[in-house]
């Protein structure tokens, strides 16, 4: 773990803002615990827009948001917005500039719509880029499932990739909603993708009889209640992969729980799903870069053989 004072912080974002240009990029991840003080920050870059997000309060918030503007006004960026993740129904709060009114993340050509003035998920996670480029390059005339979409990300990329049939599954109708926006505003065809409402664990029948499916995405909340525990609710969802999957399906099983490392999945699996072997883990970005990889986000990748 380093220690960085404020004046090292800003040294840290000129430094890593020099390397950017319209797509999102995280310029800080104090959530990955490498900088002693710093866990309860977060800082990226959106095109124009310095997004901040605190995820509880400190004794020096006033001093850092100072840095903030400052470092905005001497470099490239026109709007500060500041997420304060830890004050519950209180909305972002822009300190410079005027927020446009649709935002959008670009990602290697893909745009994602964002929500920035609310003190909750953004509507796009930037940690996942490399799982997402991999669903790109193996979604080729695959049909796709997509469970705990969220706003249809995965969705996206695979229909960029080749995918002829995409079905997103998730229990939110508003985040759906801005799974087809994201559809909609990448010009793509909506023919053969579908948006589901479905409490997941309670909805196997209905999604074997829509299959089998060539390509699984499996990326599920840590714990959300009354939806998801992954420490129980993930072993219900293997042990149905056979059920929905084709002879040669291949599973990107995700976990972003720093309380499970990759044994978990890959135990589950073996023991539950047999005929999906472990293919490998996808990278993460050196900008996620975490104190204890081994518990930072997990993309795991297994392949069917029957």
């Amino acid at each position: 773990m380093q220690t960085m004072n404020l004046e090292e912080l800003e040294k840290h974002l000129i430094d890593s803002s020099h390397k950017v240009e319209v797509e999102f990029k995280r310029l800080f991840h104090g959530r990955g615990g490498l900088y002693e003080g710093w866990k309860h920050l977060v800082i990226d870059s959106i095109d124009k827009i310095l997004s901040v997000a605190l995820y509880f309060k400190k004794e020096n918030e006033k001093e850092l948001i100072e840095m903030l503007k400052r470092f905005v006004s001497n470099n490239r960026y026109e709007i500060l917005v500041i997420q304060r993740r830890y004050e519950q129904g209180n909305p972002a709060e822009v300190l410079a500039g005027e927020l446009p009114e649709d935002i959008f993340a670009i990602e290697n050509g893909m745009k994602f719509k964002l929500n920035l003035l609310s003190n909750k998920n953004n509507g796009y996670f930037a940690d996942m880029k490399n799982g997402r480029q991999f669903v790109r390059e193996n979604a080729k005339d695959k049909k796709v499932l997509n469970l705990f979409s969220y706003t249809c990300a995965f969705s996206v990329a695979a229909k960029f990739g080749g995918a002829y049939e995409v079905i997103n599954v998730d229990m939110s109708k508003s985040a759906l909603k801005v799974g087809m926006i994201n559809h909609s505003i990448n010009n793509l065809d909506p023919r053969g993708v579908s948006y589901l409402s479905y409490n997941i664990l309670k909805s196997f029948s209905s999604l074997k009889r829509k299959g089998p499916y060539d390509l699984i995405i499996i990326d599920p909340p840590t714990f959300q209640r009354g939806s998801f525990e992954a420490t129980k609710d993930y072993r219900k969802l293997i042990m149905k992969l056979p059920q929905l999957a084709s002879e040669e399906c291949i599973l990107l099983a995700c976990l972003n729980s720093p309380d499970l490392d990759e044994d978990f999945l890959k135990n589950l699996i073996q023991e539950l799903a047999s005929s999906f072997k472990f293919s490998h883990r996808i990278n993460n970005l050196d900008e996620f870069k975490s104190i204890d990889e081994s518990r930072s986000l997990k993309n795991l990748v297994f392949k069917r053989k029957i």
